[in-house]
């Protein structure tokens, strides 16, 4: 028998996933709620804290939960998703019992990495975490760093369990994101930033978006323009975003967006092993479009 989520859930808008500041080998909490409380008044919905761009795979479970802890202090009013991955079932199953307990929204989930199962297994892999999940499942769909796509007719089976609810669309398709907007039971949010206008544009619900650690009320603007059917305004602000996004991606994330965040005085440029600092030269890039949008 599944559990059941407290209240019905709503993962619209613009979420930010988090970076994880470090300074001398450690996480800088002072740097993370500092960076959470500049970004919590800017229209957003709420974090997902310990994804990709959090670096999570270098940290170790007692950091992941400071590091949620730090968030929900520096912004209790905020939800919060928490990112997990891994690819052995029980001790996911373990970690997904530990987190019923610290307040937050939902996971975000991806496949199980690695180990590149069929389509059977991946439905098997999701059942059982929403299972023994206290809140609800927001499904990642991210096959570049799964090495496994998750089938439109595997999506839309998994839709009908009442504890999944989301999905954070890297997928690459546009047929299976046409075809779960239409069928209307999962909320997508686009996770490849560069689709978040057209996502929302056709009807899906916001965005994850790294990108959005700058600019981030006129990224959040687009979304709530969208929202307003206000498509030419919407338009207006978000294609001077475009190579934003691009050059924030033309190194390993989280790299660029940690060299631009560490400029600003706001975080140490650092990262853990084996991610590494951005060049110089992206950063000049970074800054120079930064302040082209900021001055329209």
């Amino acid at each position: 028998m599944h559990a059941t989520p407290h209240q019905s859930p709503d993962f619209s808008g613009l979420w930010i996933p988090l970076v994880t500041p470090f300074r001398g080998g450690a996480v800088d909490h002072t740097a993370l709620a500092r960076l959470v409380e500049r970004l919590a008044p800017t229209g957003i919905a709420g974090f997902v804290v310990c994804g990709s761009t959090g670096e999570a795979a270098a940290l170790d479970e007692d950091e992941q939960l400071a590091v949620l802890d730090t968030v929900a202090r520096a912004a209790p009013s905020l939800q919060r998703i928490m990112g997990i991955s891994g690819y052995h079932l029980g001790k996911t199953l373990d970690w997904v019992r530990r987190l019923a307990e610290r307040g937050i929204a939902g996971l975000l989930v991806p496949a199980p990495n690695y180990i590149r199962p069929s389509q059977n297994g991946i439905r098997d892999w999701f059942e059982a975490i929403a299972e023994a999940s206290a809140v609800p499942i927001v499904i990642y769909d991210i096959p570049y760093r799964t090495g496994i796509s998750i089938a439109r007719d595997t999506l839309l089976s998994l839709a009908a369990h009442p504890h999944i609810c989301a999905i954070k669309d890297c997928g690459g398709d546009a047929a299976k994101t046409r075809a779960l907007i239409a069928d209307g039971r999962l909320q997508v949010l686009a996770g490849e930033d560069a689709q978040m206008f057209s996502t929302v544009a056709e009807g899906g619900a916001g965005a994850i978006a790294a990108s959005a650690h700058v600019q981030t009320e006129r990224f959040a603007n687009v979304l709530r323009l969208l929202g307003e059917e206000k498509l030419k305004e919407a338009r207006a602000l978000w294609q001077p975003l475009l190579p934003l996004i691009e050059a924030l991606f033309a190194d390993a994330n989280p790299g660029p967006v940690k060299a631009l965040l560490a400029h600003e005085g706001l975080i140490a440029d650092e990262l853990r092993p084996p991610m590494t600092r951005s060049a110089a030269n992206l950063l000049d890039r970074l800054l120079a479009i930064d302040a082209a949008i900021s001055r329209q």
